[in-house]
């Protein structure tokens, strides 16, 4: 009898993740996951905590309580919350912000060579055979240059390779933003609201952009998003938090029609008619009635 293996486990696993500010609860025992070669979305209302649980996962803040376990393939699982916050990226778990934090003075290939630093000072004996020109080193610098041209040639940024990043439009910048975290080569790639400041159309060639990075490369990609179209578009699986609590989770069609999902975002019905006095001065109004 063939015996069935287990699947997997989730690339991410968080369980009862919890951060509090002094007597504020921003995050209050959530639990999610991301799977490799998988798009999760993380959505609800502003202020329901999404932006502390990614700045809980990506190391930026330490949590306080809750299990964060990164699971790669062939290697240990990793407890990100026991990390110091500048490990977690080593580990593969990469973000990009909300408000872009390129290097504005630097053109777009420096900043795609920045990412990879730690890599190359490994290499250089901490700058000392990059002084020399020990052959070592000069093969880890043309390998982080054509890495990084890679991306550039990927994300369409040829043309403005050598411009400051300062100098570039607000949804060029985004992608050099997607483009040096690619190059730190993630297993996951948290994108904080990666739609915001874009027009349609950009937004239209982000969602396939990520779609094909996660096609192409395998990786799990987990964004915070406000922009519903992308989310519903692009996602394979939402988790939705309200006051920083996880209220639902499902597939983009079961979410759509999620009664609380949509209660967040709407509110609650009113259940009530209202008295007949109001409800003629409200009806005069929007029909244009009377004014004094």
């Amino acid at each position: 009898m063939t015996s069935i293996s287990p699947p997997p486990p989730p690339l991410l696993t968080v369980s009862g993740l919890t951060m509090r500010f002094g007597g504020l609860v921003a995050v209050d025992g959530v639990d999610l996951t991301a799977e490799t070669n998988r798009i999760t979305a993380l959505i609800g209302p502003n202020g329901a905590g999404k932006t502390t649980i990614f700045n809980c996962l990506t190391g930026f803040y330490r949590p306080t309580a809750g299990q964060l376990t990164l699971n790669r393939p062939g290697r240990a699982p990793v407890s990100l919350q026991t990390l110091p916050g500048y490990r977690v990226a080593r580990h593969g778990v990469v973000r990009t912000f909300q408000n872009i934090r390129l290097f504005p003075r630097m053109t777009v290939l420096e900043n795609l060579l920045v990412a990879q630093h730690v890599g190359l000072m490994g290499k250089s004996a901490m700058g000392i055979a990059g002084l020399l020109g020990l052959s070592g080193w000069r093969r880890a610098e043309r390998a982080a240059v054509e890495r990084a041209r890679f991306w550039i040639d990927r994300l369409d940024l040829s043309p403005v390779a050598d411009e400051e990043a300062g100098n570039l439009s607000y949804g060029v910048q985004r992608r050099v933003e997607i483009a040096r975290a690619m190059n730190t080569n993630p297993q996951l790639l948290c994108l904080d609201e990666p739609a915001a400041g874009l027009n349609p159309r950009e937004t239209a060639a982000l969602g396939e952009l990520l779609q094909g990075i996660r096609a192409e490369f395998g990786i799990g990609v987990l964004l915070i998003e406000h922009d519903m179209s992308l989310v519903m578009g692009i996602s394979d699986r939402i988790h939705v938090v309200e006051y920083g609590r996880k209220i639902a989770e499902g597939t983009p069609d079961e979410i759509r029609t999620d009664e609380r999902v949509i209660k967040a975002y709407l509110g609650e019905p009113d259940e009530e008619e209202l008295p007949p006095a109001i409800a003629h001065d409200l009806a005069g109004t929007e029909s244009g009635g009377d004014r004094a």
